[in-house]
């Protein structure tokens, strides 16, 4: 696999900032409240609430994995981007291709 350069690994978190920005927003829309007066009947109600629960907590690791796209794109310029922040290693390329937001290593991470 070809070593991806800066420019490469900038536009991969830049592209996958927008997607996440874009999911957040339709969490957002589709996580709003459940009015009492909805004619939806008890139970229907109540899976209704379970499933916005769980659209919110989506939301939040949604928000969380932007904050670390983010986090790495500021520090794209670092000397020591790319490298694994618990053992120093070299990131593998297909790990930074499939999850760019994270700042370990394959075998830190697990």
């Amino acid at each position: 696999m070809k070593e991806p350069s800066k420019e490469d690994i900038l536009l991969l978190l830049e592209r996958e900032i927008k997607k996440t920005k874009a999911t957040i927003e339709d969490y957002k829309l589709s996580s709003g409240p459940i009015a009492p007066d909805d004619a939806i009947g008890r139970i229907s109600r109540m899976d209704a609430i379970n499933n916005r629960t769980i659209v919110q907590t989506a939301q939040r690791n949604a928000e969380e994995k932007l904050k670390k796209l983010e986090r790495m794109r500021e520090g794209i310029d670092s000397p020591d981007f790319g490298k694994c922040i618990n053992c120093g290693n070299k990131i593998q390329t297909g790990r930074v291709i499939l999850k760019p937001e994270s700042p370990y290593c394959v075998k830190c991470a697990g």
